[in-house]
């Protein structure tokens, strides 16, 4: 896990009930948050300063004039008249686009030199991307306001040139909410947050004490509302996982009706961020239900009888994980392959919302996944990471009953994937057959190896997971086996005194 700090830009005009926030849509080819609309900013360069604070203001200044053409530095003359600025953001646009590949400095000193410093842009808050993510994210928020500048006047204007962003545009924070929820359009998460501070405010005074209330709170250990889609609140917790993640995604999933799928913390500390987090959602009138498990590991259900017993909730699963549990649970009703859990109201407001059952074995036998009718969003515990590799291990671990179950995962209709370990993911089928086609690439390294000559698991280990990190060979070995064994049932591998050897065809 890396961490990097970045800022954004809160561009707002008007006032009160017509104060309206720019925000930028990210091209759907880009691998972070491809396809979302967000708030302008970037990550801090190695020129933007030395000091934290000089840095992210440095940072947000750059970020200002290279998204949407914006520059407060009072720039000689020479530099702004004519075609100068438009020259001057095209060479930082394309240093930036080429920064990962170049050693070059940046040209935005030379952009700036000889200006006279800016009032230093307004710290809103910061926000640090919790550690469901491989890469965490401490972001100050800025806030830019183009004064006068209203609708059918003249001022200055963000303007968005077509590269990693396709648009911008002006939006009422209600209004960007209510197509989020429409399904209309995608957020980042960070600015729901925001947005649904901008629209429950009075005014933006009001706006700004209460999110440095709010994210102060999360630095001091409250979970974040973190939703990558509407009506689900992804919650890690740490837990006894496997390398490299460290927690596991709690999920709450509904508005007035809230299941919580998979609260897997043996932590006390942990489990009492988890009910904090229930008690802020359940202000407005919404009630818990229950909890649901997708299997029976211990990263997914160290949590359980903690919960059900402090909420006196109801624990459904598959029959296989319920009758896996530690007793002190409240059990209810086993679920099967496709039984239905209501949810209430949509985050739209619509009725007949519920979670659909699938039973996905071959991780674990009792493994189930659960996709939300509204959205289309899918939760697939452990049959798939953004993260790493999902370790399949014999016996409870079969890959053949695992690869049928990713097959059947790539014919449900699936928008997000939620998955347990890493953050959402907007095109999950991408991700599915990412999976499919890594596995078969692997049981093709293996035969090649196979026919090269037989060998014990050790002896195949480094051959077939070349790419793997040595110190994780303890988990390659036993998908490495999972492997074998499916080789072995089709009649292509046998093991004999221990070795491993191609039994032809």
């Amino acid at each position: 896990m890396s961490r990097r700090t970045a800022a954004a830009l809160l561009i707002t005009r008007g006032q009160g009930q017509d104060l309206a926030v720019f925000l930028v849509e990210r091209s759907p080819d880009l691998r972070f948050f491809g396809g979302y609309w967000a708030l302008p900013g970037g990550t801090v360069d190695a020129e933007d300063g030395l000091t934290d604070a000089d840095a992210m203001q440095t940072c947000a200044h750059r970020e200002l004039f290279e998204e949407v053409g914006l520059i407060r530095h009072k720039l000689p003359a020479t530099r702004t008249g004519g075609e100068a600025l438009t020259t001057l953001r095209e060479q930082l646009l394309a240093h930036e686009q080429k920064a990962s590949d170049t050693l070059d400095a940046s040209p935005w000193p030379s952009v700036i030199a000889g200006s006279l410093p800016p009032l230093p842009l307004r710290e809103l808050c910061r926000i640090e991307t919790p550690p469901f993510a491989p890469v965490r994210y401490d972001t100050a928020f800025f806030h830019v306001t183009l004064e006068g500048c209203t609708a059918g006047t003249a001022g200055p204007r963000p303007e968005v040139w077509r590269g990693e962003l396709v648009q911008g545009r002006w939006w009422l924070p209600q209004q960007a909410l209510a197509s989020w929820r429409n399904g209309d359009l995608l957020l980042v998460p960070p600015a729901v947050i925001l947005l649904e501070h901008l629209a429950r405010c009075t005014d933006f005074e009001h706006f700004a004490r209460e999110i440095v209330v709010t994210t102060q709170g999360y630095r001091d250990g409250r979970l974040h509302q973190v939703r990558f889609s509407p009506g689900i609140v992804l919650a890690p917790l740490r837990t006894p996982t496997l390398p490299p993640a460290t927690t596991t995604n709690c999920y709450i999933v509904g508005t007035d009706r809230l299941w919580v799928v998979d609260p897997g913390s043996p932590h006390q500390e942990e489990q009492l961020r988890l009910l904090q987090l229930l008690e802020e959602l359940t202000r407005q009138g919404a009630t818990v239900q229950g909890i649901l498990l997708t299997h029976h590991h211990i990263d997914h259900v160290g949590g359980v009888n903690a919960l059900s017993q402090a909420l006196n909730l109801p624990v459904r699963g598959h029959a296989l994980t319920l009758t896996r549990l530690e007793p002190g649970f409240r059990a209810g009703a086993a679920l099967d392959d496709g039984m239905k859990v209501p949810l209430g109201k949509s985050p739209d407001g619509r009725t007949g919302w519920e979670l659909l059952a699938v039973h996905t074995p071959g991780h674990d036998r009792g493994h189930l996944c659960f996709r939300e009718s509204r959205y289309g969003s899918m939760l697939v515990g452990d049959m798939l990471s953004t993260v790493s590799t999902i370790i399949v291990d014999p016996p409870e671990g079969h890959l053949a009953t695992y690869l049928r179950s990713l097959e059947r995962l790539s014919t449900q209709p699936l928008t997000t994937l939620y998955p347990a370990h890493g953050p959402a993911l907007r095109d999950g089928q991408r991700l599915v057959k990412q999976y499919l086609r890594h596995r078969r690439q692997r049981e093709t390294k293996l035969v090649e190896t196979l026919q090269q000559g037989p060998g014990t698991l050790d002896e195949l280990l480094p051959k077939v997971y070349w790419d793997a990190d040595p110190s994780l060979y303890r988990f390659a070995a036993r998908s490495l086996l999972a492997g074998l064994q499916k080789l072995a049932e089709e009649g292509s591998a046998r093991e004999v005194d221990g070795r491993w050897q191609h039994a032809g065809g």
